[in-house]
């Protein structure tokens, strides 16, 4: 018979044993872990990204703002007049939007939408029609207009500061896209601001552009900021270049704080308070300076002078080509109409011409456009 090991030799193998299997286990187990956490999407392992927040937060400041200025936007209906004074055997109506800014009824919107009315009405929110008067407009010198409605069951919008925009913002557009469906509501930033747009000659300078969606009908409707305030009535949209490229996401917006200066004196005057120099003008480019054989590249040709103007006055005389007003050359980035704006009703201005080939100054005071 062999002889019997000793019962310490035996604990002491199977504490060996166990200890062995514990190092094998916990490397099996360890390396298990470390492939599952290789294999686990890093996302459900991290906390929620604190981006989803911030996108909730805007989500519900833009259903906020929607909620806000909603019902002070409109639809602004126009019945047309007739281009020949004659009756129209179809009834011609064009459509655009609005914004109330005034509880006793009035209602800021575009020019081009109220544009050779012969009766206006107004859709509220709530559907219902009422007629408008027309109270004045700024045209040509921006695409601004005043209507009003009798009506006491009216929520005005606030007009903020246009001053305080920064590119980049998020913005709303809420107005009657395609003139028949109602505050349709479209967001986007501000792309750009100071922008231009010719519009019947004239520059209309220092607009908000934009890529919230805006269509056909959303003339005359508010942008507006998260804070709920209009910041611009939207004016126009450019969907092509003038070489024919198609563009997207261009759309442009008078600032509120210009619009509030022209509504004021609108509501209060009829008018806005604009220099007269009384001529009628054609704005000359190198084009049509060669093509007439013109002394100068850039002016206001004059077509017309109205008796008793500023300009008959002064001894403006037809055929004159204005080059200068005060020390501002006139040129394809300042037209007349840009320039005159710059100074005020009953000013004296020396204003440099262009006659028969001689360049001389003649002194003008200006008077207020009737």
């Amino acid at each position: 018979m062999g002889q019997e090991r000793p019962m310490w030799l035996w604990l002491s193998l199977m504490v060996g044993i166990a200890f062995l299997a514990g190092v094998i286990g916990g490397s099996i187990a360890g390396s298990l872990v470390t492939r599952l956490e290789a294999e686990e999407p890093a996302s459900s392992l991290l906390p929620t990204p604190i981006n989803s927040y911030v996108t909730i937060t805007e989500e519900t400041a833009i259903s906020d703002v929607v909620t806000k200025v909603e019902p002070s936007v409109v639809t602004v209906v126009n019945t047309l007049s007739s281009p020949t004074g004659l009756p129209l055997s179809i009834e011609e109506t064009a459509t655009g939007s609005g914004v109330i800014i005034d509880e006793n009824g009035y209602i800021l919107t575009n020019e081009h939408t109220v544009s050779g009315s012969r009766e206006l009405m107004v859709i509220l929110p709530s559907g219902e029609k009422m007629p408008a008067q027309l109270i004045g407009t700024d045209y040509p010198y921006t695409d601004l207009a005043i209507i009003k409605i009798q009506s006491k069951n009216i929520s005005p919008a606030r007009l903020g500061d246009s001053n305080a925009l920064k590119v980049g913002q998020r913005v709303v557009a809420i107005g009657s896209a395609l003139g028949y469906l109602p505050t349709s509501v479209t967001q986007g930033v501000i792309s750009g601001l100071h922008r231009s747009w010719n519009r019947d000659g004239l520059i209309i300078e220092d607009l908000i552009q934009t890529d919230a969606a805006l269509n056909f009908g959303n003339s005359g409707g508010p942008l507006i900021n998260l804070a709920g305030d209009v910041i611009g009535i939207n004016t126009v949209v450019i969907r092509r270049s003038n070489a024919g490229e198609a563009a997207e996401g261009l759309g442009f917006a008078i600032p509120s704080n210009t619009a509030a200066v022209i509504a004021r004196q609108l509501i209060s005057r009829g008018k806005v308070s604009r220099p007269y120099l009384g001529i009628s003008h054609r704005d000359i480019t190198p084009t049509t300076a060669s093509l007439y054989g013109l002394a100068v590249n850039y002016g206001a040709y004059i077509t017309q002078v109205s008796s008793g103007s500023p300009a008959a006055r002064a001894g403006l005389k037809e055929e004159d080509v204005i080059t200068k007003i005060g020390e501002i050359p006139l040129d394809d980035q300042h037209p007349f109409l840009n320039v005159l704006m710059k100074f005020e009703p009953k000013e004296k201005v020396p204003i440099t011409i262009n006659r028969a080939g001689k360049d001389m100054i003649v002194e003008v005071t200006l008077t207020e456009r009737p």
